[in-house]
């Protein structure tokens, strides 16, 4: 199992109220709705940045949101993004949401070694 990890800033056209709004209520809804997504998708989360005056002691002060996406493997991922109803349905929503250029995106091995917690 992998996991994508990503970190999103959003499109400087769009405040973070109208991010957010637009991520959760169209964003979300159309990746469920690409045909046989579940064929590549085992876990989908949206964890929304908590409110700007929080504090700059992050130093990710313009990171709107982080995405996780748990994959069976690499090929059901590069599956997943090569898949031509995929790109229509998600990819233009995408470009529009997410400036892709100024996020990141780390794929990584879902099983973690734990420091502290229960593994």
């Amino acid at each position: 199992m992998i996991r994508l990890t990503a970190l999103l800033r959003r499109n400087p056209a769009l405040t973070a109220e109208e991010f957010h709004a637009h991520w959760r209520d169209v964003h979300g809804p159309l990746i469920q709705s690409v045909p046989g997504i579940d064929r590549w998708v085992v876990r989908y989360e949206q964890h929304l940045r908590v409110p700007a005056d929080v504090g700059p002691w992050t130093g990710t002060e313009d990171v709107d949101g982080i995405t996780l996406q748990w994959f069976e493997s690499y090929e059901d991922f590069m599956a997943m993004v090569a898949d031509p109803e995929y790109q229509r349905i998600v990819g233009p929503d995408e470009r529009y949401l997410v400036d892709l250029e100024r996020s990141v995106f780390l794929l990584t091995d879902e099983s973690p070694r734990v420091v502290i917690g229960d593994g």
